[in-house]
């Protein structure tokens, strides 16, 4: 369309549409917070009058967005991106391997599995399931014995699960249904008879989207009978907002069950299949540390831990002993530890090495084996092994190379490529390099930059960032990024506190009291790419996803100068309500809670929708939620949207786009995705100054 048609930021204004302002003020701790939009927190397919406001904002948005120049270049480019064979681990059952496979064209990924042949049969399609590609399998597990594969539905983006059960051989759906499954695995039971998952107990009709999640339990469900016969394995009605999962070891001998309610304190039980009394042993109890379980040698069971080790160690203990005691096996490192899996009779150690994975090997008395070679720098997304089985897998990825698949000799220490995605873009011409920054506090801050190579001086630059609950950023290929960087654009991943690279203490480091040192990381980030001149000085979008999302939002508020364009996408953007729905009660570990007063001041502080001030210039806006959203609940962006749409804060838009019939981002239709993508990239480079198929940009 033609670029006239667009609002000129100097000197038209947007006029918006018009959202009711509520007089809700509450009072806490002798604070003062208005709170105008709380109205958008209702229910939209109950309330008429949020229906009818999410309706205009769709419309008006749909209607600019269609207007930029540059998108139909950017949506060509993302299929492109998108356009390859991706290729989940395998997983070895009985004499097949199973495993995920999506092709650019198709929406959902479909379930294969492989004989030692190497004939291959599709045994599950999700197209066949819905119109719209909105309903997507997403957890799965095959029997040992290879005979049936469990796996979860998903529909319309909820984080609700019906689980059905496939039989392989014929491949039919068997009788078999399990409802309202959440925040599950599913474990099999080493003879087939049934799995173990977690899930609530049945909520009130029309409620489940926004239904509080308490009485999380483990069941059984044995095959064959419905579900109303099922039996709780494992439930804490004394603890009920607490969420239960449960894993089997590699046997099939241990159930090993985790318990939290803040994401951060933990308790860790054992059940012995193998005996009568199936009491669980409780093994750790409300630890502040990590612990996770690596798996057995027998008696002898493996686990990662922090716990005197803030780059994680890993440690053994005998169960077959009635007292829990733990042996360092393999010391803490020089670097981060983030995985590990027992393959042969190895132990194939993860760690973070200023971000960039490395994969060392130990032998089962934890005494060092050497490392594994590697493609390039980037990370190892997933490990498969079994003990006393030579064969394990990995995937592997960087900026520049798309997951792929590799067959590991664990005996010989080759690997060979088990499957290789095709990608419908040149990735040869992505250089990636590794800088470090200081933040405002003097830490040292790694971040990765990917440009064309051959770029020359400072280009559009797309900032983006996680930093929360120990997660890292570490470099892997992002479909969804790639076509700005092919544009002449450059991508920077900023490896921010908060998050898990170096440990326990990064992640201490931005949390709760400290995430402002999250922020802080970021707009050191946005400094350092304008002072070495990698960015123009009105040329940098930041964009960030949930939690990034709440990043995004929270840096914009405090520093509007230093970017042209931002993307929070469904983010966190109410901190004093968040734990008020679904799932938000298990942040406050992360964040704080905002009934205790330090907290409560701390995130007040911060909160992006309680801290939009007029009187500044802000860049343009694209908040991105999805109406089906059950995890961080799209209130959190509407409420956040009409804030930023009635305050004076210069000429750019403020715009909000709700996709329909998906959620927080699992299970996605790679045509929503896309979509959703040339929105974003389009909005960015129209404001960055981003030259777009031979167009150029106003800066």
């Amino acid at each position: 369309m033609a670029k006239e048609n667009l609002p000129d930021p100097d000197t038209q204004p947007i006029g918006y549409p018009e959202t009711k302002r509520d007089v809700v003020v509450e009072t806490q701790f002798g604070v003062s917070v208005p709170d105008p939009y709380r109205w958008l927190e209702a229910d939209p397919r109950t309330d008429t009058e949020v229906a009818a406001w999410i309706d205009t904002q769709q419309r008006f948005t749909a209607k600019y967005l269609a207007n930029l120049p540059g998108r139909e270049v950017l949506r060509r480019s993302l299929a492109s991106t998108f356009d390859y064979v991706g290729v989940g681990i395998p997983q070895k059952s009985g004499d097949r391997y199973f495993f995920t496979r999506r092709a650019g064209e198709q929406d959902q990924p479909l379930l294969v599995t492989r004989d030692d042949a190497g004939r291959e049969r599709i045994l599950i399609d999700p197209a066949r399931w819905s119109n719209d590609g909105t309903a997507a399998f997403v957890e799965w597990r095959a029997s040992q014995d290879g005979a049936r594969v469990a796996y979860a539905v998903q529909d319309g983006g909820s984080d609700w699960r019906t689980i059905r059960v496939l039989d392989v051989a014929t491949g039919k759906v068997t009788s078999d249904v399990v409802q309202w499954a959440r925040f599950t695995q599913i474990a099999w039971a080493n003879d087939g008879s049934g799995f173990y998952y977690s899930g609530y107990p049945d909520p009130r009709p029309g409620v489940a989207a926004a239904a509080g999640l308490v009485n999380h339990t483990v069941y059984f469900h044995r095959i064959g009978t419905l579900q109303a016969d099922d039996t709780v394995f494992f439930a804490r009605p004394s603890k009920p907002v607490r969420l239960n999962s449960a894993g089997l070891t590699a046997d099939g001998r241990y159930a090993i069950i985790y318990s939290t309610e803040d994401l951060v304190h933990a308790d860790i039980s054992v059940v012995d299949l193998e005996q009568g009394d199936r009491s669980p042993r409780m093994l750790i109890e409300n630890a502040a540390e990590r612990w996770s379980v690596i798996g057995n040698v027998g008696t002898k069971l493996l686990l990662m831990a922090t716990k005197g080790a803030k780059r994680s160690k890993i440690v053994s203990m005998d169960l077959a002993a009635t007292k829990s005691v733990f042996i360092d096996l393999v010391p803490e490192q020089d670097s981060h530890l983030t995985g590990a899996y027992i393959a042969d009779d190895r132990i194939l150690a993860i760690y973070f090495v200023d971000a960039k994975s490395e994969m060392r090997r130990f032998r089962l008395d934890g005494s060092p084996d050497g490392v594994v070679d590697l493609p390039g720098t980037g990370m190892v997304r997933a490990v498969f092994g079994e003990l006393e089985n030579r064969e394990a897998f990995f995937v592997y990825a960087s900026f520049n190379h798309p997951d792929t698949v590799y067959r590991y000799d664990v005996e010989t220490g080759q690997r060979s490529v088990w499957v290789e995605p095709e990608i419908g873009a040149d990735l040869t011409s992505i250089t990636v390099e590794q800088r470090f920054l200081r933040s405002k506090d003097g830490t040292r801050v790694p971040m990765f930059i990917a440009r064309r190579k051959g770029t020359v001086g400072p280009v559009p630059t797309l900032l983006t960032g996680y930093g929360a609950f120990g997660s890292s950023m570490p470099p892997g290929y992002s479909a969804m990024l790639t076509p700005w960087i092919l544009q002449g654009g450059a991508v920077a991943f900023v490896n921010i506190r908060g998050g898990g690279e170096y440990g326990a203490a990064w992640h201490e480091a931005g949390r709760g009291l400290k995430k402002q040192n999250s922020f802080d990381d970021m707009i050191a980030a946005a400094e350092y790419l304008r002072v070495s001149k990698m960015a123009p000085p009105h040329g940098i979008a930041i964009y960030g996803d949930s939690a990034g999302g709440l990043m995004v939002g929270a840096v914009v508020n405090q520093r509007p100068d230093l970017f042209a364009a931002a993307l929070p996408n469904v983010g966190v953007m109410d901190m004093l309500r968040f734990d008020k729905f679904t799932g938000g009660a298990l942040w406050l570990g992360e964040y704080g809670n905002p009934a205790r007063e330090a907290d409560f001041r701390n995130l007040l502080s911060f909160s992006p929708y309680h801290n939009v001030r007029a009187g500044k210039p802000y860049p343009a806006i694209l908040v991105t939620t999805a109406n089906a959203d059950d995890r961080v609940v799209p209130a959190h962006s509407f409420k956040y949207a009409a804030a930023l749409q009635a305050a004076e804060l210069g000429t750019r838009p403020r715009l909000l786009r709700i996709e329909t019939r998906t959620g927080h981002g699992t299970g996605k239709p790679t045509t929503k995705v896309i979509e959703e993508a040339a929105d974003m990239l389009a909005f960015a480079a129209h404001w960055t100054g981003l030259k777009v198929g031979g167009e150029t940009k106003r800066p």
